[in-house]
């Protein structure tokens, strides 16, 4: 888990917040529900990384 993660997380969030967008534009309420749902998913993965980031320095802390 690294900037690798981060990135694909930002890469997502911004494909999803594209659907999103684009589904509003055209009164696709499917896609914008698909787009929603890439920017959750985003959003989860990098509080996941937030975790073991924190756990990692925790455990670095501890260690040390």
């Amino acid at each position: 888990m690294g900037l690798d993660d981060k990135v694909q997380n930002e890469a997502e969030d911004a494909k999803g917040k594209a659907k999103e967008a684009a589904g509003a534009a055209t009164g696709n309420d499917s896609m914008k529900a698909e787009g929603r749902g890439d920017q959750g998913r985003a959003s989860a993965k990098e509080a996941g990384r937030h975790v073991k980031e924190a756990g990692k320095s925790v455990k670095d802390t501890f260690t040390s």
